[in-house]
């Protein structure tokens, strides 16, 4: 069954103590959180003890790729004392997909990765972002990507949108590849991020899309400014989706 999770990057500027934010998110009904960057400044005990007293699951962690292959053993160690088994890469830049030859070595970089991360019994992700649909001639580095590594991928689907992609078509192509689907509405005219049900994305096809590929989690993410504002809302609407 798919859950409701928040990518906590939403949050990243809530002026709070991270446990407090955390709090934010139970109450405002998610099932779980999706750690980035700020979680690394909070003290670990008092997040676990959170996560424990609010019910909330841990979805997964976005981690730089420089991180993970520089200090893996220490990374490592931290996501088990966290409970993450599922790790994103969420960000690759755009000189990995310039080029068919840039592809295929970004491609197989991550899947070393996901070897070895593997072998410590967790998963590796990929997500995207709009710079990934390079024209390659007869297909983009996107799909050259896609083509070339069989490690599963975390759709950003807002960004698919915003790059011209069909994101529910996209969403069935990837089918078990697809455990974590990031939720993040888009308003195409306008060309930036909104709450979850004001922008153009296709919610029914995603929720049956979701379905159908029996993905764990649906991350809602929203870029924009004041995001508690609309935190309620977005959860609720979240939930209708899984």
């Amino acid at each position: 069954m798919t859950r409701s999770a928040v990518q906590l990057y939403t949050l990243r500027n809530v002026d709070r103590p991270f446990t407090e934010v955390l709090e934010l998110v139970a109450d405002a009904g998610f099932d779980g959180v999706e750690f980035a960057y700020r979680v690394a400044e909070a003290d670990t005990d008092a997040v676990l003890a959170t996560l424990a007293e609010t019910g909330l699951d841990v979805a997964g962690a976005h981690a730089g790729i420089d991180r993970l292959e520089d200090d893996f053993e220490e990374t490592v160690a931290y996501y088990d004392e966290l409970g993450v088994d599922h790790v994103v890469v969420p960000w690759l830049g755009a000189e990995h997909f310039a080029s068919a030859e840039a592809v295929e070595a970004a491609a197989a970089r991550l899947a070393k990765l996901a070897d070895d991360l593997s072998e410590r019994g967790k998963t590796l992700h990929y997500h995207n972002h709009d710079h990934e649909y390079t024209d390659l001639g007869d297909e983009t580095g996107f799909d050259r990507f896609l083509a070339e590594t069989e490690i599963p991928v975390e759709l950003d689907l807002g960004l698919a949108l915003a790059a011209g992609d069909d994101p529910v078509a996209r969403l069935r192509s990837l089918g078990e590849r697809s455990r974590l689907v990031h939720l993040k509405d888009y308003d195409a005219n306008a060309g930036e991020s909104v709450p979850v049900g004001e922008g153009d994305l296709d919610l029914k096809g995603i929720a049956d899309a979701v379905a159908d590929s029996e993905s764990e989690w649906l991350v809602y993410e929203y870029e924009g400014a004041d995001p508690l504002a609309s935190l309620e809302r977005a959860a609720e609407r979240t939930n209708d989706l899984v």
